[in-house]
C-alpha cells in the first residue's frame, strides 16, 4: 500500500515565494469551498518578482524538458467551468530540458505587467490572476504548481457638482422625491459615483400623497451580467434593505436617509470587462401600500475604490 502511494505522489515539490512577500499587503480571498485565505496584493502595471524552488523527493532525479513560469490573467465563467479566458499571459523560461538532482531555485521577475482589471468572485464568473508554474516531463505527467493574488486597482474622485433627484409618480396620486449628495456635504464630488466605505445621505420629500402607503425601503442591488458564447445571463442581488418608513406620509413631509456601505461586500463597479461581464449597482426606492401593490424607482451608481481600502 505505501509503494502504490509513493507511486502517485509527485516527484518534487514546487514553492513560489515573491521578493517582497514579508512586507507586501495582503488580504482576504474567499475560495472555492468557502474558506479564507490571505492573498498578496498588487496593482497595474507593478514589477512582479520572485524565487522559484523545486525540491525533488528524496531518492528521486526529475527529468524534465524545460521549466517555465508564467503569469496569467483569466476570466472562468462558471457555466463554463474549467475553460479559461487568458486576456493577460506572459513567459518566463527558467530551465532547458535536463535533470534536477537536489534542490534548485529560479529567480523571475515580470516588469511593469499591465493587469488592468480588478480580482472579481462572483455569482457566475470570476477573474483572477495567477502565476503558473510547469516542470515538463514526457511521461509521468508534467508537475504544475499555482499561486493566486489579487489585484486592485483605484480610482481618483470625480469632480462634477451635481446632485440627483430619483423621482417616483403616479399621475394625480402619487408624487415623492429622494435627492441625494456626497456624505462630506461640500458637493465636491459627482454624488452618484461613491467609494466603498462611503455613506450615501439624502431626503426623501413629499408632494403628493393620494395612495395609502404602507411601508418604504431602499434597497441596494448589484446586478452581474455575463456572457458565454450567445447567450447573456443575469442574477440581481439585495446587498442591502433598510425600512425608511412605517405607516402613512402627509403631503410636505421629508424623510432623512444616511445609507453606509462599508458594512457591505460591495465591489468597484466593473465595466464590460474583455467582453465577458460587467457588475453594476443600483438604489432601489421601494413602496407598498396598503393593497399590497409595490411602486418601484430604480437608479443607478458607480462604485469606486480610493487607496487604503484594501481591508
Amino acid at each position: 500500500m505505501n509503494f502504490l502511494i509513493e507511486a502517485f505522489k509527485p516527484a518534487c515539490s514546487i514553492s513560489i515565494k515573491f521578493s517582497d512577500g514579508k512586507t507586501r499587503k495582503r488580504v482576504p480571498i474567499k475560495r472555492e469551498n468557502g474558506q479564507t485565505l490571505l492573498a498578496p496584493l498588487f496593482r497595474n502595471q507593478e514589477n512582479i518578482a520572485g524565487k522559484i524552488t523545486i525540491e525533488p523527493h528524496q531518492g528521486k532525479r526529475i527529468e524534465h524538458n524545460g521549466v517555465k513560469v508564467e503569469l496569467l490573467g483569466q476570466i472562468e465563467m462558471y457555466l463554463d467551468r474549467g475553460n479559461f479566458y487568458d486576456f493577460t499571459s506572459l513567459v518566463r523560461e527558467l530551465d532547458v530540458p535536463g535533470d534536477i538532482y537536489e534542490r534548485t531555485t529560479y529567480p523571475f521577475e515580470f516588469s511593469m505587467v499591465e493587469m488592468p482589471y480588478e480580482t472579481y468572485n462572483g455569482v457566475n464568473v470570476r477573474l483572477r490572476y495567477v502565476l503558473k508554474v510547469t516542470v515538463s516531463r514526457n511521461y509521468g505527467g508534467s508537475i504544475i504548481e499555482y499561486l493566486n493574488f489579487l489585484v486592485h486597482n483605484y480610482s481618483p474622485p470625480p469632480s462634477i457638482n451635481t446632485s440627483i433627484k430619483m423621482e417616483v409618480g403616479i399621475e394625480d396620486c402619487l408624487h415623492i422625491e429622494f435627492e441625494y449628495n456626497k456624505s462630506n456635504g461640500e458637493w465636491k464630488s459627482k454624488p452618484h459615483r461613491y467609494h466603498l466605505k462611503d455613506v450615501i445621505i439624502g431626503k426623501i420629500f413629499f408632494f403628493l400623497v393620494k395612495i395609502k402607503i404602507k411601508n418604504m425601503d431602499i434597497e441596494i442591488r448589484r446586478r452581474e451580467s455575463t456572457v458565454t458564447g450567445a447567450t447573456n445571463h443575469v442574477e440581481t442581488e439585495t446587498l442591502a434593505k433598510f425600512e425608511l418608513m412605517d405607516g402613512a406620509p402627509v403631503r410636505g413631509e421629508s424623510i432623512p436617509v444616511r445609507l453606509f456601505l462599508s458594512p457591505y461586500e460591495l465591489t468597484p463597479t466593473h465595466r464590460n470587462i474583455n467582453n465577458k461581464f460587467s457588475v453594476k449597482y443600483y438604489l432601489n426606492l421601494v413602496l407598498v401600500d396598503e393593497e399590497g401593490l409595490r411602486y418601484f424607482k430604480q437608479q443607478q451608481i458607480t462604485i469606486y475604490r480610493l487607496p487604503l481600502q484594501d481591508t
